[in-house]
């Protein structure tokens, strides 16, 4: 694993000997082992991004907070994203040894909305992976009814009971995010959903 600083921002860097494609993912750095597990045998590398200001840098606009002491929604994902672009993977690349063939951009969460929201921004990334998206965020289906992604492919997943919640923006999570798998299939590029376990995102 290479590990380097872009403040504030860590990325930590993991590749096998026949890496030839990447993931580039937002997530707590907890969550990376076990993402890097799922990766093994698929020929992609991994570079994981911690040190994210969620609620501020990956809500693509602003929106009122979800919970009562939590904070609202800065909209500061459109800077996040030329970072990510312009400096962040470009230093992450120095280091790889080779020039990627397929780049994907993947995200747990409200990361998850970020990297799914990012492919309608830029043509950078071949795929997208929302695990577990925080996709009921106020605004996102009506955008994505008013656009097309500019990616080959899209991976969905989510958990079967993150639809029991007493908060009734939460509560929508499911149902928005069969609506997104049908309507991404809809303008003829592959989906995946999978509601449950996490099986393959690559």
């Amino acid at each position: 694993m290479q590990t380097f600083l872009y403040n504030p921002y860590r990325v930590e860097l993991r590749t096998n000997p026949n890496s030839r494609s990447i993931v580039y993912a937002v997530m707590d750095h907890s969550d990376t082992n076990e993402v890097w597990q799922l990766l093994q045998g698929s020929g992609t590398a991994l570079a994981s991004i911690t040190g994210v200001d969620w609620n501020r840098k990956l809500s693509p606009w602003k929106a009122p907070k979800v919970f009562q002491n939590g904070e609202d929604f800065s909209g500061q994902g459109p800077s996040f994203l030329n970072t990510l672009i312009g400096q962040i993977i470009p230093l992450a690349e120095e280091h790889l040894g080779f020039t990627p063939a397929l780049r994907s951009i993947a995200g747990y969460s409200l990361a998850g909305l970020f990297a799914l929201w990012a492919v309608y921004q830029t043509t950078f990334f071949d795929g997208a992976a929302s695990i577990s998206g925080s996709l009921w965020f106020d605004g996102f289906l009506d955008y994505m009814k008013a656009n097309t992604p500019a990616t080959k492919r899209v991976y969905l997943s989510l958990g079967d009971r993150e639809k029991v919640s007493r908060n009734p923006r939460l509560a929508m999570v499911e149902d928005c995010t069969r609506q997104m798998a049908e309507l991404i299939l809809s303008q003829n590029i592959p989906v995946t959903f999978e509601l449950g376990n996490i099986q393959n995102f690559v």
